[in-house]
């Protein structure tokens, strides 16, 4: 079952023009459901909001919201009976026209699809060669640039890598090829900012949040790669698992950190 603009059906056909599909002129939302609730609904509900914003949308009702989308998925994830559920909402603007929009006025359709989470380590990851991340008003969402991602992850495959680490044009490091990336030093957490053109992950800005909490320093900034590779310990994150890295490039870091448990144990007594 999905849901396109909110009513259950078993399947759907969705008509031309589609500016979704002839313009990218949307997003979408990657999210789980677990434990009967939508995990960081909050920071889901915000990056949704930013990015209708970002592209003058207007967000329907049921996904305004942390308490609206929440109802509105849970109802995905009974009616395919899934308890642990991957869910993706793709947004897009009604009607047709080109290049300028005739409204801002939305349509979505929601999917839902068992989850299978993976929080093994990365045994071998490198830096991508290919394709770099990009900076724009939209990189901070999940969409508008998909197909970078794309390039990463066939690059990522061809080389016969775990995980890929993006860097921007500059040669700061940005983000994994579907995670944000942290790593730890001398008790401090470090992770690349938004400016480097990575996408504002809800498990990074829940992570960063959670570490504040806990008086951890945190360095959100402008790094090389000398930076991540004399870290003690580095790891991935996004909505379906926090995964260390064993290996980047040539360099090598440790398999367990006490602070990465301090953060997880944190997490989940939140």
């Amino acid at each position: 079952m999905l849901l396109l603009n909110n009513h259950l059906l078993p399947t759907a056909a969705l008509p031309l023009p589609n500016r979704g599909l002839g313009f990218g002129d949307g997003f979408f939302e990657t999210l789980v459901f677990a434990d009967g609730r939508l995990r960081y609904a909050a920071h889901h509900a915000a990056r949704m909001q930013q990015a209708a914003a970002g592209l003058y949308l207007e967000l329907p009702g049921v996904l305004a919201s942390a308490e609206a989308l929440q109802a509105t998925l849970a109802r995905l994830a009974a009616a395919n009976e899934l308890p642990v559920a991957r869910l993706r909402v793709q947004v897009w603007r009604a009607g047709g026209g080109r290049y300028t929009p005739t409204t801002g006025s939305t349509e979505w359709v929601a999917t839902a699809e068992q989850l299978v989470a993976d929080d093994s380590p990365i045994q071998k990851a490198d830096f991508a060669r290919e394709t770099q991340a990009i900076y724009s008003p939209l990189s901070f969402c999940k969409g508008p640039q998909a197909w970078l991602y794309v390039r990463a992850a066939h690059e990522r495959q061809q080389r016969g890598l775990d995980e890929i680490i993006l860097c921007n044009g500059a040669g700061h490091v940005a983000e994994a090829g579907a995670a944000a990336v942290f790593w730890l030093k001398n008790d401090v957490l470090f992770t690349p900012a938004l400016a480097t053109g990575c996408v504002a992950g809800v498990r990074r800005a829940h992570l960063l949040r959670v570490a504040r909490q806990h008086e951890v320093p945190c360095q959100e900034g402008l790094f090389g790669a000398e930076d991540i590779l004399g870290a003690e310990a580095v790891f991935t994150a996004n909505v379906a698992a926090v995964r260390p890295v064993l290996q980047l490039g040539a360099a090598q870091f440790a398999t367990e950190h006490p602070l990465l448990a301090a953060l997880l144990a944190w997490e989940q007594a939140g």
